[in-house]
């Protein structure tokens, strides 16, 4: 197991490494965003067919790694090519000023991702290399990981329709998904990846899945929910009231 997880490591490392130099190439180190979803298809696809003969799980994981990652990939390329580097990246560049940020980002931003989506894809490698039937909480991991899906793809197409109404600038989206939680998106991935720790407990990778944990603290308290709302309640004033009726994470029913 730790040879083959040292195996995804060093693809990893080589797609991370072209990835940072097609961005020092165009200037542009924001599509690290876009390699996010798709970095753990490669890795979960790699632990899938080096791990040995392919079993009704292997499949399973592959079919569901495959759907999530790509869906997101996809929406964020569509969300995002074209419109130039991220303000966060355009700040780091400033800070580091051009002539040492080309190089500071490989391990800022590059590198970091790469270590980061290795300790997160943990739970795949234990729901890959143990065993390979498909238990009952298999089947209650499904379902965790199908409410997840709906709410993530659900919650970001949902905004992306609220955002093109010209209408809706500097409004408040708190209908659908967004009415019963602040980040169905947020709470969706977290979800998913939740569900990926039950494939690995179930396969008797217990501590793998602290991958999960991880995941889910890096949505709330890193890069997603807090830095989200830090923004938002800046930016937009009816955003607080937002906050005194709806839910923060986890989907719960409005307050009057």
């Amino acid at each position: 197991m730790l040879t083959l997880y040292l195996q995804a490591a060093l693809v990893i490392l080589v797609l991370v490494t072209t990835l940072w130099l097609l961005s020092v190439l165009i200037t542009n180190a924001s599509i690290v965003d876009l390699f996010w979803g798709f970095g753990f298809v490669v890795i979960n696809a790699f632990y899938v067919f080096m791990s040995g003969a392919l079993t009704p799980k292997n499949i399973l994981l592959l079919v569901l790694v495959t759907l999530w990652g790509l869906r997101l990939t996809i929406y964020l390329s569509w969300r995002n090519i074209g419109k130039g580097e991220d303000f966060r990246y355009q700040q780091f560049r400033k800070d580091y000023g051009p002539k040492r940020y080309w190089w500071f980002s490989f391990f800022q931003t590059f590198l970091l991702q790469g270590v980061l989506m290795m300790i997160v894809s943990l739970p795949l490698l234990g729901a890959n290399t143990r065993s390979g039937e498909i238990t009952m909480l298999d089947y209650f991991g499904i379902a965790i990981w199908i409410i997840g899906f709906v709410f993530e793809a659900g919650g970001d197409f949902q905004l992306s329709r609220f955002k093109k109404n010209p209408k809706n600038k500097g409004k408040v989206l708190n209908t659908g998904f967004w009415k019963y939680t602040r980040h169905p998106n947020y709470f969706g991935d977290s979800a998913v990846w939740w569900a990926y720790g039950l494939f690995s407990i179930a396969a008797g990778g217990y501590w793998l899945a602290i991958g999960s944990v991880i995941m889910t603290l890096l949505i709330i308290k890193v890069s997603g929910v807090r830095l989200l709302e830090k923004t938002l309640n800046t930016t937009k004033p009816q955003y607080r009231d937002y906050i005194e009726k709806t839910s923060s994470f986890f989907p719960w029913f409005p307050k009057k």
